[in-house]
């Protein structure tokens, strides 16, 4: 395995399960500061993670 396989499997797999933790700050509230720059650094990592890991050949549709 390359490493450029290995970076876009890790950011194919951050990018669809790091949605996961929006969950217990919108539970909490975003009510701060602190409490949005949390929320819109997920947001940001989710976005990177999402472009590195766009080429995960598992996230093609095959065709039967």
């Amino acid at each position: 395995m390359h490493l450029g396989s290995t970076v876009t499997t890790l950011g194919f797999w951050i990018g669809t399960l790091l949605p996961i933790a929006y969950l217990p700050v919108f539970l909490t509230g975003i009510d701060s500061v602190a409490r949005l720059s949390l929320f819109l650094g997920l947001l940001t990592i989710n976005v990177v993670a999402l472009v590195v890991g766009h080429d995960y050949p598992a996230s093609r549709s095959r065709s039967v």
